[in-house]
């Protein structure tokens, strides 16, 4: 596999893999170039694909478990943001999986979301970013849309510009479909008082057997999402309740619309619209997916069970 050139600034691109061996001689080449070149080297994999003492290890390469960090893809810009922000002025590797075959449809949606906003979000940073996706296990949907969100792609030991890049602001074709509530969905208008709101998070949180401390960052989030549309709408939102053996799941309609792609993906300087609430929403719930147009936003909250 050949070395990423730093022959731009972000170079983005997707590494499609089928074998175990092929995963691991790759991961280890690519650390192994970092440390030759002294460009720092921040490598996020699930922690169950890496043996132990597999990596080169150095004062320069940082290693974290996508599970845990990632386990929200919202929350890996501000990770990565952080790590370069170490090392001023030089160039950085970064190399996260961030999909595998047991994450959830959401989760899957949300990962090709941010790495399509990866592109956007460090345009002008001196960051070589390789994505390894196994192209044996994912289904097919989303190593397209994964390749979709990519300038370059990987495979064959080679290094390619992605004639199906779409382009930094293009939505993947998984980001653009409605979020249907099921039918048996508790639902509550608004437009005013949120202490109803409030309150219905709480008792079906309580009922779904979320801790207490769970179920509380679960009705903070509901009142920041509810509060957006009171203080950027004209009109009344509907939030919608409905759990799962898996999740409890709050979603929230609006007639406004989230023009910034990447609020709640950075942390906010100032008193912009939204920027704080969804920013807050992605720090404490397990997933939060957004859907904005000219026809109204849609925005669910994840909370699992575990």
């Amino acid at each position: 596999m050949s070395d990423q050139a730093a022959d731009g600034r972000f170079r983005h691109a997707a590494w499609l893999y089928r074998a175990r061996d092929e995963y691991l001689a790759g991961i280890r080449e690519f650390v192994r170039a970092a440390v030759s070149s002294r460009e720092p080297v921040f490598v996020v994999v699930p922690a169950w694909q890496i043996p132990n003492g597999w990596l080169p290890s150095g004062p320069d390469v940082t290693v974290a478990d996508m599970q845990e960090l990632g386990g929200n893809p919202a929350r890996l810009i501000p990770a990565i943001r952080a790590f370069a922000d170490k090392y001023p002025g030089q160039r950085i590797r970064y190399l996260g999986e961030p999909g595998w075959a047991a994450r959830s449809v959401a989760e899957l949606r949300e990962t090709v979301r941010y790495e399509a906003l990866l592109n956007l979000a460090f345009a002008d940073a001196e960051i070589s970013a390789l994505c390894p996706y196994n192209a044996a296990e994912l289904p097919a949907a989303v190593i397209t849309d994964a390749c979709r969100a990519h300038p370059m792609l990987r495979g064959d030991g080679t290094e390619r510009a992605n004639v199906d890049y779409r382009g930094p602001a293009v939505s993947p074709d998984s980001l653009t479909r409605p979020l249907l509530a099921p039918a048996t969905a508790q639902v509550l208008s608004y437009d005013s008082d949120l202490r109803p709101v409030r309150g219905l998070v709480a008792a079906v949180a309580g009922q779904a057997g979320l801790s207490p401390g769970r179920c509380t960052d679960l009705v903070i989030a509901a009142s920041e999402v509810a509060a957006n549309t009171l203080r950027h709408t004209n009109g009344a939102g509907v939030v919608r309740l409905w759990a799962t053996d898996a999740e409890v799941l709050c979603q929230f309609e609006d007639t406004g619309r989230i023009t910034d792609p990447m609020a709640g993906y950075c942390r906010p300087d100032g008193d912009f619209a939204g920027g704080h609430g969804l920013w807050l929403v992605n720090q404490v719930c397990d997933l939060a997916e957004i859907r904005s147009s000219e026809l109204g936003t849609t925005i669910r909250l994840h909370m699992y069970r575990r």
